[in-house]
Formats: C-alpha cells, structure tokens, sequence
C-alpha cells in the first residue's frame, strides 16, 4: 500500500452553498474533481489527523465509489479511525449522532439531499463537526479558496474496503469500522419517544404510512415503525433505497410526493402519513384529508412537545429560518421562551442548539428537528408526530383546527422559480432591493408596509455575522413577502417567492391556501415585476 501524492489543477466552482457542495455527476465524475475538493477539506480540518470520521451517503448513484476515495484519501491524511456505514449508507441525522455519540471529530456525507439521482442526476458531498453540526460559513469559504489554489492531494493506493461486512477492517494505517447505519440511531428515538403508547395506539386501530422514496430513510422506517413498534408491513412504501431512486424526485413535498398526497385525500387514508427525501432530512407531514405546512408542524409540534418523554423538561427556546412562517413564535410567546429568527441553513441553528438556547427549530423547506442532533430530521418529526397523537388520542385534523383556533393561522407558501439564467435572478433581486427603502409605509390592498430590508443576522453565541439573506417586504403581523435566490440548486439559479399571511379571525381560518395567498401574490408580482424580469409566466413549483 502506497501514498501517492497526485499533481492536479483547481476548478473553480467548488463553492458550497447552504448545505455543502452539489453538483451533477458528470461534474464530479471529472477526473481529480472529487479528490481536489476531499483535499481541501482534510488540509484545513487538522484536527482529523490521528482522529476519527464518519463517513455516509444517501445512497445514491457513485455514493460508492466516492466513499471508497474518500476512505483512502482519509488513510493518505492520517486519519486513525473511519466510521463507515454499511453499504456506504447513512442518513443524515443518523451521520450527526453517531459523530456525538462516538465523539468522532467530524464526518464526510456524500449526498445532494433532495435533488434527483442517477448517471444523469446529481450528486454532493458536505462535511460536518464535531458534534455533528455542519461546517460554518467561515470554513467553507476557507476550503473553497483552498480549492482554486490547490496543486495536489494525496491518495492511498489499495483495494477497495468491503463496505457490506459488518466490523472492523484494516486499511494501510486507517482502522475502518463498518457498522450498521440504524442502530445508533433506533435507539436514540426510542429515548426520546413513548414507543409503548404508540405501539398500544397502532394496536387499537390506528394507521401509518411512511413513504422512503426509495432513499435513504426506508431501512429506518422499516426498523422503527414495523420491526419496533408493530406497524402493519405495509406502512412503508418505497422502502428500498435505489441508486435513480426509482426515477423519482426525492423531495417530499406536494408535488414529487404526489402519491401519497393522493391516499390521504381517499376514502382508505390512514391516520397519519410522512414522507422523506434523500438523505433523510426532511419531511412532509399530512393527516386525513389536509397537508400540514412545515410552518404549522413545527409550531404544532412545539406546543406538545412537552408531553413526550424526551422533552419533558420544557422548552428552552425555539429557531425558525427566516422565511419561514411565524407561527411557531406565538408559541413561543404563549410559552414565555425564547424565539430566534435565523438565515436559512441548518447550520445557523447549530451554536443556539449546542448553548442550550433552544430545543426544536425547523425551515419552511421542510425541515424540523430538535436538540437531539445537528441536523434537520425526518423520521424524527414523523415519530414526534406519532407520539403527539398517541399521547392526545386527537387525529391531526383535531390537532390543527385547535391550534389554529387558539394561535390563528398562518397561510403559507413558496413559490420557486428554477433554472433562471444566474445573471437575469441577480439582476431581479437586485432591482427589488434598490426598490425597499421606497415601500416603507406604502399601502398595498389594505396593508401598509412596516419594514422593508435585506436580512442580515448576527449570532448570539459567537457575534458571527451573516448578510444579504433575503429580501423582506412586511406588512406588520397581517403578511410578509420574502425573496431569495437558493443556495441548493446544481445549475443556473432558483428564485423562491414566499408568501405569508396571518389570520385570527375564525371565520378564516379554513379557507383554501392558495385563494387566502392570491391577494399577496399580486402584490408581489406589482413590486417586483417577477413575470415580465424572469420570463416566466408562472413558478414551476409551488408547495
């Protein structure tokens, strides 16, 4: 077994946006891509010489040759010790527990999250903490530098690691631990949750579906919802994980969840469905007959988490990303605890979750999570929800229709514009911004703006600043309208429109989300002129 110390030029697209550096294969297929990228990220993380690393994917296509380089570019770096999960498998939140509980120094997740797999799909690669938490701002920015500058890396020549055994191999200097991707983490939910209540609930009657989306989160679902807690064997559906994931898109929202979407809107839906994406970081939560916005379950799920046994000790606070919806802060406010408003990236919740400052955060992209990891975490809120209705004996109609009656509604949505031209999204974003000092006290169909900026936020634990995180247009408590380019697309830009507005009157609050938005959607076309500065005559996708 040889170190080869490999001559190579930089590429200069190697900057990673909100949750690491995504691409198309073909992109990563490109030869010494991958490696200068994995190169830069070992020279400016010392602290993994001589520790440890977990490393796992979502599955996905090239997921194993991109571990197998990883491993040994790892061994070439003087890493001691890889935490390998088996068959390359990881989920995310799965990766930041074991990097917590087995003190790793960080760890390699091979993934592009929501976006589609295959030849021609896409592909990703992120790197987090110790604790699990993902690399701040400051550091991706130092290792993209790195990466424009860089003129080698270095490589262990040897054969591959068996990534199907489970246990210990040894890999030049490197001890490769291979372990079961579940374990660790069933077991973390079943601290938390009451897996006797919901099993005795599914018992007596009641009904999950749980679709994998053949990515990466079937294997968890399986493990916990039918082997653990007795769910019947098909409440989970598209539970093989697939290299294409069977075609799909894995995002689970409204329109690539469609399926599911559909059986809860039948006469055979079951009690509670949730689905998940590709590396098990989001979710989408419905009940019968009504999709619950990831405003309102994180809102929702933060008035009752205090009755399941994990949380029991109270809420220290809550976080939300700026865009999304503001229901979650009347909990707050009912709870007299903290609410913190963040730029979107999981990353900014980290530093108030590891001070103790909050307990539950989430984004309106689908993401919720808790104080038990640093990352965003889908069969978690599926499970939390479970607990929540087996602890209530209310269906998630109930739930909602009270919570809403006590808080009042937030109508919701987003509005994405995808594959603009890169220089046609800035240039619309930079004419809104150049617009906002002007909006101030303008009155648009009956509500006046209160406050029009570019958000920028400063962290109350370490004093790091972030700006330029999106474009705000508030209407007071009654509306907002948000404008932001996405830092989660592979090519050309994503524009996302966000619409919010706020309703305590209980005579509307059922009303159809997209009839309660339209009045705002029109005041955001007459401000920013989004058709005729995009070309498009409507977003590709709405949710």
């Amino acid at each position: 077994m040889t170190v080869r110390e490999i001559a190579t030029r930089p590429y200069d697209d190697q900057k990673p946006g909100t949750a690491g550096l995504r691409k198309s294969v073909a992109v990563f297929q490109q030869p010494h891509y991958l490696e200068n990228f994995l190169q830069s990220i070992f020279d400016n993380m010392p602290q993994w010489s001589a520790g440890t690393v977990v490393i796992g994917g979502d599955g996905r296509y090239f997921n194993r040759e991109a571990i197998q380089t990883a491993i040994a570019m790892a061994a070439a770096n003087g890493v001691a010790h890889v935490i390998v999960g088996q068959r390359g498998h990881l989920s995310t939140p799965a990766a930041s527990h074991l990097i917590a509980k087995r003190k790793a120094d960080g760890g390699l997740l091979l993934t592009a999250s929501h976006n589609p797999a295959g030849p021609d799909g896409d592909f990703g690669l992120k790197f987090s903490m110790a604790g699990g938490g993902q690399a701040p701002e400051a550091l991706t920015d130092k290792v993209y530098a790195y990466s424009c500058e860089i003129a080698h890396y270095r490589i262990l020549e040897a054969g591959p690691v068996d990534l199907d055994q489970l246990g210990q191999q040894s890999f030049g200097g490197l001890r490769v631990e291979v372990v079961d991707p579940v374990d660790d983490y069933a077991e973390l939910m079943q601290s938390l949750f009451d897996f006797d209540r919901i099993r005795a609930w599914l018992a007596d009657g009641h009904s999950v579906c749980f679709d994998g989306m053949h990515a990466i989160t079937g294997p968890y679902a399986q493990r916990i919802l039918v082997d653990m807690l007795g769910a019947r064997a098909d409440s989970v559906i598209n539970g093989t994980p697939l290299e294409d994931f069977g075609g799909g898109h894995p995002d689970p929202n409204l329109i690539y969840a469609r399926p599911l979407v559909d059986l809860m809107m039948s006469a055979d839906a079951p009690d509670l469905a949730a689905a998940s994406d590709g590396d098990g970081d989001r979710n989408m939560i419905l009940g019968r007959g009504l999709f619950i916005s990831p405003g309102d379950s994180l809102a929702m799920l933060a008035a009752h988490l205090d009755k399941l046994p994990g949380y029991r000790q109270g809420l220290a606070g809550v976080a939300r990303s700026m865009p999304t919806c503001r229901a979650v802060d009347l909990v707050a406010a009912a709870k007299g605890i903290e609410a913190h408003e963040t730029p979107t990236g999981w990353k900014f919740f980290c530093n108030l979750l590891d001070a103790g400052r909050v307990t539950i955060c989430g984004e309106e992209s689908f993401g919720t999570s808790s104080m038990h990891v640093r990352e965003k975490d889908g069969v978690w809120a599926a499970l939390a929800w479970l607990n929540v209705l087996a602890e209530t004996g209310q269906s998630v109609a109930e739930i909602a229709k009270a919570h809403w009656a006590s808080y009042g509604r937030h109508y919701f949505a987003r509005h994405d514009y995808e594959g603009l031209d890169s220089d046609v999204a800035k240039r619309l974003i930079a004419a809104v911004q150049s617009a906002l000092p002007e909006l101030v006290g303008q009155s648009f169909g009956g509500w006046t703006v209160s406050l029009a900026d570019s958000f920028a936020y400063t962290d109350p634990i370490d004093g790091s600043s972030a700006s330029n995180q999106g474009l705000r247009i508030v209407f007071g408590n009654a509306a907002r309208i948000i404008l932001r380019l996405s830092g989660t697309g592979t090519s050309g830009a994503t524009l996302r429109l966000y619409l919010e507005r706020y309703e305590k009157d209980t005579d509307k609050l059922a009303w159809d989300v997209g009839e309660a938005l339209a009045p705002l959607a029109a005041i955001a076309e007459q401000i920013g002129s989004i058709r005729s500065r995009s070309g498009r005559d409507a977003p590709d996708v709405v949710t």
